[in-house]
């Protein structure tokens, strides 16, 4: 029973990681940019929906809501007007800029809310589990999480794969100057798909706030976590991140079980070990 609850654990912590990586997954595969201050949104995420649940007394999930659509609009001016500028053939401006904008969050957050940690309420449901049988029991929150990492990546998928504008975001991510040639405005596609990503960015500040405490600083942690996950899935794959935040979970409790410095430190080895053998992660969507 020990090792099917760590499998069964590992798992769903691999839900929280898929989370957390999805949006970075999502805006390296539409525009090759790598988001250094993709950790710090998520913690922006879960502060704004307890501002929504303390301040404006909502209930969580409406505050979550509420959140997704600030952080769309937050994604969206960002990227149309400061991170369109950076982007080109050259990788190192938008690194800079976002490494910047990683300081500048953590540092506003601290003057903000200080560095006492946080933790979103969900009631209830925080300390309910579902019986599996035979000793087996998992939370309510964990499985609400694994689930929504499940939900969001079927509805990227829809996005990408039946709709005009998934179609313009893979021309745009495949041949930019093609796309823009066929009437393409590139600008908007990539600002659309940054707005996007934010709003996988607060779901994932939700369920972070929901399973552990937070504070202005952790959003580096979070980011190493979310870099792994989509690098053992494979860049720009949604369902290899899904994957990747799986074995990396997975990683994690086993290593637990073994002894609990090893915790983070597994994940790390098998990071370390995929990267050595499948540099591209284990399922890579095809780039040029």
């Amino acid at each position: 029973m020990i090792v099917l609850d760590t499998i069964l654990q590992g798992v769903l912590l691999g839900g929280l990681y898929a989370l957390f990586a999805t949006g970075l997954s999502l805006i390296f595969g539409v525009m090759r940019l790598v988001n250094l201050a993709h950790g710090d949104f998520m913690v922006v995420g879960a502060f704004a929906v307890l501002i929504g649940v303390d301040a404006l007394g909502l209930p969580i999930l409406l505050a979550a809501v509420v959140a997704g659509v600030v952080m769309f609009g937050l994604g969206y001016l960002l990227q149309s007007l400061l991170l369109n500028r950076t982007l080109g053939k050259d990788i190192l401006p938008p690194l800079l800029v976002t490494f910047g904008l990683s300081i500048i969050l953590q540092n506003g957050m601290l003057e903000a809310f200080s560095a006492d940690t946080q933790r979103l309420d969900f009631g209830a449901l925080s300390s309910a589990s579902v019986p599996l049988g035979g000793g087996l029991a998992v939370g309510v929150i964990p499985l609400m999480t694994f689930a929504s990492a499940v939900l969001v990546i079927l509805f990227l998928n829809w996005l990408f794969y039946r709709t005009e504008l998934g179609r313009a975001f893979r021309a745009t991510s495949d041949k930019p100057e093609i796309a823009q040639l066929m009437g393409i405005d590139n600008n908007r596609i990539f600002a659309l798909a940054m707005a996007l990503a934010l709003v996988v960015v607060a779901i994932a500040g939700l369920y972070l706030g929901a399973r552990a405490t937070f504070d202005p600083l952790i959003g580096p942690s979070r980011l190493i976590f979310a870099f792994e996950a989509v690098i053992i899935g494979g860049l720009g794959s949604f369902w290899g991140t899904l994957a990747g935040g799986v074995i990396l979970g997975l990683a994690q409790t086993v290593g637990a079980q073994i002894s609990p410095e090893w915790q983070t430190l597994a994940g790390h080895v098998v990071f370390l070990v995929v990267l050595v053998l499948r540099p591209r992660g284990l399922f890579p969507r095809h780039v040029d």
